[in-house]
């Protein structure tokens, strides 16, 4: 096993963001993300690599793992462990033609038909869990498809869509051992401490995190 899927093996804890200062991620890794994601949906390639550059660097100073949303055209350049795809974005097998087989390949899923398609890659989204603004007009899926994806997946599967503190015992209950969060953590008021409550939760919940 590669050393970025052997990371990925031990992750728990997913950011989803877009271009954020140092500090924000800084505080978040500090508190225990595993892997961040950067999501600029309509930045200019310049605009992917500047922000990529210094994402990069900082996940490499916690040993976290770098995925780049969409673009695996730029995940080399970027200096990225992988790529993100969503079921509307180019095919994951064509993504994985272009990173190659050392980089990560992540697939967005939304239906237990989904999750049993998610053939060649390395992890799975399984969401929105719950209603969520960064996902406008996608329906929330519940806990079912989480409990779908704990005995059908057939790749590590990150559960996602409005999970936060309050509701990840939820998750957690429903078969997930990992989760993915975007407002959890960029609009909590101290990023780090977000971080641990939802560490904490989980390893209540499912031991070891």
């Amino acid at each position: 096993m590669s050393s970025r899927r052997h990371r990925l093996q031990a992750a728990h804890l997913y950011l989803v963001c877009d271009d954020r200062p140092d500090e924000f991620l800084e505080a978040a890794l500090s508190g225990g993300v595993d892997v961040v994601q950067l999501r600029i949906k309509d930045g200019s390639d310049d605009a992917v690599l500047g922000a990529a550059e210094r994402f990069s660097r900082v996940c490499e100073r916690h040993g976290a793992l770098f995925i780049l949303n969409d673009r695996p055209d730029l995940v080399h350049a970027a200096g990225a462990d992988g790529v993100h795809v969503g079921q509307d974005d180019m095919p994951a097998v064509k993504a994985r033609a272009i990173v190659g087989e050392e980089h990560l390949v992540g697939l967005s899923t939304h239906s237990p038909a989904q999750v049993d398609a998610a053939v060649g890659v390395d992890y799975i989204g399984v969401g929105p869990v719950y209603e969520t603004p960064t996902k406008p007009g996608r329906p929330a899926v519940g806990t079912a498809l989480v409990r779908y994806a704990a005995s059908h997946a057939g790749a590590p599967f990150f559960a996602i869509g409005g999970v936060t503190a309050e509701n990840v015992v939820d998750v957690c209950e429903a078969g997930a051992t990992r989760i993915a969060v975007v407002r959890a953590l960029t609009d909590a008021r101290d990023p780090e401490l977000a971080a641990r409550r939802l560490r904490d939760a989980m390893r209540e919940t499912v031991g070891s995190t």
